[in-house]
């Protein structure tokens, strides 16, 4: 049997003008490719079954692949190179070749190298790279995917697009990170009142909204600092809601700091925004600043103690 095979190779090399030992590498690797695909879909079918977590399937499934394309390729090396001081010398030869002609794909793949060891995000991490934002979906040898979010839509919500991003990118820009190590970012609403309102109930009012939309226990959220501190240092003072006051030229700005969800900010806002409409409805003492122009009457509007003045008894126009 062994005999009629070695003759139909033969035979077959000879028609296609094929040497026998270059015709037994290609039947090698073409075996070698087919065992190594029936071994993937094994091991994916048997993950798929054992593993209800799509993240840790995700995880374990790339794995898997990484190790069977390493294993092809030192096998198919051995195959057409032959001993290892052969195969040490051509190694040497081609890669001086590819790190001039493929520079950029090589790049990308030091990159992914820096991704699965230094991991500054993984696959589910919300994070920013240069002008791109987005939720990593995918990891691979050569670029990152992510769910884009930002661009035309605000408040950091979703597009629908996906962005391919090569891995080399990680050498040149700048990696913000969502999730990673504390696992909330701190939000802040301004709002601002007029100066003749009542600027201090509307302080109160705005603390007691922060604390009732606060979808983060302060207990929560340190917790998760003391986790962060194991690996970068992270110092917070205060991680309660809490409104800071300034003056603008129209009013009174005081400005609701909160720790919110990276993924929830946009619906935290637009309840925080409905609770203080209504509030600010209800209190007659109150009422939102914004760009006009009147006139003042510092006698008749000014303080008590400076309406008998000589100085403020004229009108005086005020822009704001």
């Amino acid at each position: 049997m062994l005999e009629k095979l070695d003759g139909l190779a033969a035979s077959l090399g000879a028609y296609m003008g094929i040497p026998e030992s270059t015709l037994d590498k290609l039947v090698l690797s073409l075996t070698l490719i087919l065992v190594l695909i029936v071994i993937r879909h094994g091991v994916a079918f048997v993950l798929d079954r054992r593993l209800d977590d799509s993240a840790r399937r995700y995880i374990a499934v790339k794995t898997v692949n990484y190790l069977l394309g390493f294993v092809s390729i030192l096998a198919l090396l051995r195959i057409w190179l032959g001993g290892v001081t052969g195969l040490a010398a051509s190694i040497g030869i081609i890669s001086a070749g590819l790190a001039i002609a493929l520079h950029a794909p090589l790049t990308n793949f030091a990159g992914w190298i820096f991704l699965t060891v230094r991991r500054p995000f993984t696959v589910g991490d919300r994070i920013q790279i240069g002008e791109h934002a987005g939720d990593v979906i995918d990891l691979r040898l050569f670029a990152f995917s992510l769910v884009e979010i930002g661009n035309w839509v605000d408040a950091d919500q979703s597009t629908g697009r996906i962005l391919h991003i090569p891995n080399g990118k990680v050498f040149q820009e700048t990696i913000a990170n969502y999730t990673q190590g504390f696992n909330f970012i701190w939000d802040e609403i301004p709002v601002t009142v007029t100066f003749e309102s009542d600027w201090r109930r509307a302080k109160e009012i705005l603390s007691e909204i922060a604390v009732a939309h606060s979808t983060i226990e302060s207990g929560q959220a340190r917790q998760e600092l003391r986790k962060a501190a194991n690996k970068y240092l992270i110092r917070y003072e205060h991680l309660s809601p809490i409104v800071w006051t300034s003056v603008a030229d129209i009013g009174v700005t005081l400005t609701m700091r909160f720790l919110a969800d990276p993924r929830k900010r946009r619906s935290v806002e637009n309840a925080i925004w409905e609770d203080i409409l209504e509030a600010f409805w209800q209190a007659s003492d109150i009422d939102f600043a914004y760009p006009t122009v009147r006139y003042y009457d510092n006698v008749s509007e000014g303080k008590p103690g400076r309406s008998g003045s000589s100085e403020s008894s004229e009108a005086v126009h005020v822009e704001s």
